[in-house]
């Protein structure tokens, strides 16, 4: 039976409306021993391959109710057990929840907890303070509007990080003809807490894997929310590569 949905690249960020309709339980079950090879991995719901570093892993873990075990967030992806991968996307999980996949998939019951797009989005959000702090201890990340411009007239950022409510105007002056990624996970107080500061608006994030890990966990927040994330994310973030200085 051929699938109903519309192929897409790998790693698409293309708008998808996906259909209330279940197709059929051997669509939805990863029984493929495939799908768990190699850096890419299949979504239960959209059936889309995209990397494995791009997309959400839940497992399966005891729950101290005994009605059935219960599924868990892996943010790092790094708990036991066979992954159950679904796209960075809100509208995926919330989607998953109404066809019964992460049970179809485990086949076993599971105890889904409440409002799981919610903590999915929160347990983003404090991975992305988690990994700012690592970068800030490091020398790696540094904060305010003059440090940034010298830092990008230097050639040393690999990732600009915005404060999201922050004014974007500013933030295109800032970063002006530099060919760096900009992320915007973080309201200005939250960001602030990480330097301990009351606010802060422009953050840069040197070169190295940290500034490719900040992106890549931006841009999965960012399927949560409308604008956690500049569409131009590059690849240049991702690899944690400084920008090219001219001549």
């Amino acid at each position: 039976m051929r699938s109903s949905w519309r192929p897409a690249r790998t790693g698409s960020k293309e708008t998808k409306h996906l259909p209330d309709q279940q197709p059929d339980d051997t669509v939805t079950i990863e029984d493929d021993a495939a799908d768990h090879v190699g850096p890419l991995r299949r979504c239960l719901v959209t059936r889309e391959r995209h990397e494995r570093e791009t997309m959400l892993r839940f497992v399966t873990g005891p729950d101290s109710s005994l009605l059935g075990d219960a599924l868990v967030f892996d943010v790092t992806a790094t708990l036991p057990g066979r992954g159950l991968w679904l796209s960075a996307r809100r509208d995926v999980v919330d989607m998953a929840i109404k066809r019964g996949v992460f049970a179809k998939a485990a086949r076993r019951r599971l105890i889904i907890p409440e409002r799981l797009a919610d903590r999915v989005e929160l347990v983003l959000e404090n991975r992305i303070i988690e990994l700012l702090g690592l970068a800030r201890r490091a020398g790696a990340a540094i904060g305010g509007f003059e440090k940034v411009k010298e830092r990008l007239g230097a050639g040393q950022s690999a990732l600009l990080v915005a404060a999201s409510d922050g004014s974007e105007a500013e933030q295109a002056r800032l970063r002006g003809h530099h060919q760096v990624a900009v992320v915007r996970p973080l309201k200005a107080q939250r960001l602030g807490a990480v330097f301990g500061r009351e606010r802060t608006v422009h953050v840069s994030i040197g070169p190295g894997k940290l500034a490719g890990m900040i992106g890549i966990e931006a841009g999965r927040l960012a399927g949560f929310r409308d604008a956690a994330v500049a569409p131009e994310i590059a690849t240049m973030a991702e690899s944690g590569q400084r920008e090219p200085r001219p001549g």
